[in-house]
């Protein structure tokens, strides 16, 4: 595999996002004691050694969902944690020809996972994050809560570009349940860094994704597309977000199967 450009954006002192070739974003963050990587992304470049130019702090991996552009670059890491609900998606991707080429060719291996859920703090010294299931775009999709700068890690559960078509997805009536038992959060964070971002969201994203997929549940779709994407065309749904906020993105949208709504 030819290995690709890692933009490196420092955000806060502490607090780094770890662009790799705008396909798949991660973050370092950075405490008085260890230093914790947020999602591997797609393993095109030795993370590890990225990393360790910024800090040689303990490391602490933590995945926020099993897709292969999350954990593919656990490869250069000892072990990570992952809410072990989503180790049937992890093991897909794993058989997946290409996949065992590449680390085959390469001499890698993933690493073991540890089980991480709601409620589980790495205090990373001065700056603590708490783990907040929220199963949907997976079934063991996790939030990180960074409590002290009020900052949500959100992987791709929360973002301008939904994917609620895959296989696995819970349905969209299913997710925006998902959705209001975290809702609390916009009182407990004021920003949010999602896995493909380039910058921060203000952290309403929450909300307006939450009321864009409660549109598609109540049937407001008159207006949605096709949506091409590598296993066939599905649709999208465009959803507004508030004026005089701060997204990093201009366009706003929910991808999904017309059967994963199921209207009550």
């Amino acid at each position: 595999m030819e290995e690709k450009k890692l933009y490196v954006k420092q955000l806060r002192p502490y607090l780094y996002l770890l662009d790799e070739a705008h396909n798949a974003t991660g973050y370092l963050v950075i405490g008085e004691d260890k230093a914790c990587v947020i999602d591997t992304m797609c393993g095109d470049c030795n993370l590890y050694e990225e990393v360790r130019k910024l800090t040689d702090k303990p490391l602490v991996v933590v995945n926020t969902h099993g897709h292969i552009d999350h954990i593919a670059g656990n490869v250069y890491f000892d072990e990570s944690y992952m809410n072990l609900k989503d180790m049937p998606i992890v093991e897909m991707f794993l058989r997946d020809p290409e996949v065992k080429e590449w680390l085959e060719n390469n001499k890698l291996t993933v690493p073991p996972f540890k089980d991480i859920k709601g409620g589980d703090v790495i205090d990373l010294g001065g700056k603590t994050l708490e783990a907040i299931d929220l199963p949907g775009h997976t079934p063991g999709g996790i939030l990180l809560l960074l409590k002290e700068d009020r900052i949500l890690f959100t992987g791709d559960g929360i973002n301008h570009h939904l994917w609620m078509q895959l296989d696995g997805c819970l349905s969209l009536e299913e997710y925006v349940e998902e959705l209001d038992k975290v809702m609390y959060l916009e009182n407990e964070a004021d920003l949010i860094l999602h896995g493909h971002a380039r910058d921060f969201d203000d952290i309403s994203l929450m909300r307006c994704l939450r009321d864009g997929i409660q549109e598609i549940c109540d049937g407001k779709t008159e207006g949605d597309e096709p949506y091409e994407w590598f296993d066939g065309v599905d649709r999208q749904h465009h959803f507004a977000v508030l004026d005089g906020k701060k997204y990093q993105q201009d366009d706003h949208v929910v991808c999904y199967k017309e059967n994963n709504i199921h209207r009550r």
